[in-house]
């Protein structure tokens, strides 16, 4: 597949000054003076990411973002301006769907970060709206490299999640969507820097802020993928605490729809016996013990006891029972 990036702005000097700072990396730049041109130059092209300047003569950016969407709706659309207000931001998040706001003028470092993440956010709703089981469980792993301490992490989910999906006797496509949000529930990290993900330490107030957005951003990416509704509830909810304390959205008790709860488990007890940064990993008895305090604060003390009876007496390995 070809990236191609679509820079648009009615300033040609701008457009140079693009084409200069893309020129080292591995895509094909395509520029227009006008929001007439690009949609010209979308007809006849396939566009990974588009780059448009809000402030232009005959059609802003906002409204040019609006028919954009309905010319190629997985073109992931990031808005370029000099007039950095509150107002334009919500309209071009909320009219045209863009991914990220940038103000002139820009960092070359952190503009190129962004139009890199744009690319990566492409290419996963693309490969994910084609997908079968093999793609999901490719595209979980790919995100798990940005990560070196969370290797292997979607799959031991996906393990503990399943068995506790067939212990409560789930149908087999919930079973099935259960796995498939396992695997999936981190991809909005796609979109969170590795000096985040791999810091050592106790990570800022700010630094959290944009680890917890990798719920919405996933979520943003699983909708256009247009996946089972319940894939997306994983995604979103896998970090809602069953006292109210979570987020995004601070859902409480059985607020959490049942396949967050299971995957939530999932997710703290793999934390909790793997080394992390800030961490390092606790025995099976350890963590046990963790996992039955966080009952009713953390997590569903249902679904914890449930977890718990899948271990065999005496043995750390999570087996069903016979």
């Amino acid at each position: 597949m070809v990236n191609t990036l679509l820079c648009i702005d009615d300033e040609p000097h701008i457009l140079n000054s693009l084409k200069r700072l893309f020129n080292d990396l591995d895509l094909q730049v395509l520029t227009a003076t006008s929001a007439f041109q690009a949609m010209e130059v979308m007809q006849r092209h396939l566009i990974s990411v588009i780059l448009c300047d809000n402030c232009m003569h005959g059609m802003t950016g906002i409204e040019f973002f609006q028919r954009a969407k309905e010319i190629s709706p997985e073109s992931v659309r990031i808005m370029l301006t000099g007039h950095a207000d509150v107002k334009s931001a919500i309209d071009a998040i909320n009219r045209g769907e863009v991914y990220r706001f940038i103000t002139k003028p820009w960092d070359d470092n952190e503009l190129r970060d962004v139009i890199l993440n744009a690319f990566n956010r492409y290419q996963v709703i693309h490969s994910l709206k084609r997908a079968d089981e093999a793609t999901l469980r490719s595209l979980a792993q790919t995100v798990e490299l940005k990560d070196h301490y969370t290797r292997g992490h979607c799959d031991r989910v996906a393990n503990y999640a399943m068995k506790i999906a067939v212990a409560l006797n789930l149908p087999e496509e919930m079973q099935r969507y259960i796995k498939y949000g396992s695997w999936l529930h981190d991809i909005g990290k796609i979109g969170v820097p590795e000096s985040i993900l791999n810091y050592c330490g106790l990570l800022s107030q700010d630094q959290m802020e944009v680890i917890k957005n990798h719920c919405s951003w996933g979520v943003e990416v699983a909708r256009q993928a247009q996946l089972p509704e319940t894939v997306i509830r994983i995604i979103l909810y896998h970090h809602e605490r069953y006292d109210g304390n979570g987020y995004p959205v601070g859902l409480k008790g059985n607020e959490i729809p049942l396949e967050a709860r299971i995957v939530s488990v999932s997710d703290i007890y793999d934390a909790l016996t793997t080394d992390r940064p800030y961490q390092i990993k606790s025995t099976h008895a350890k963590a046990s013990e963790y996992l039955m305090s966080f009952k009713t604060k953390a997590c569903d003390p249902y679904i914890v006891d449930i977890f718990m009876d899948l271990f065999t007496e005496g043995n750390d390995e999570c087996s069903l029972p016979a």
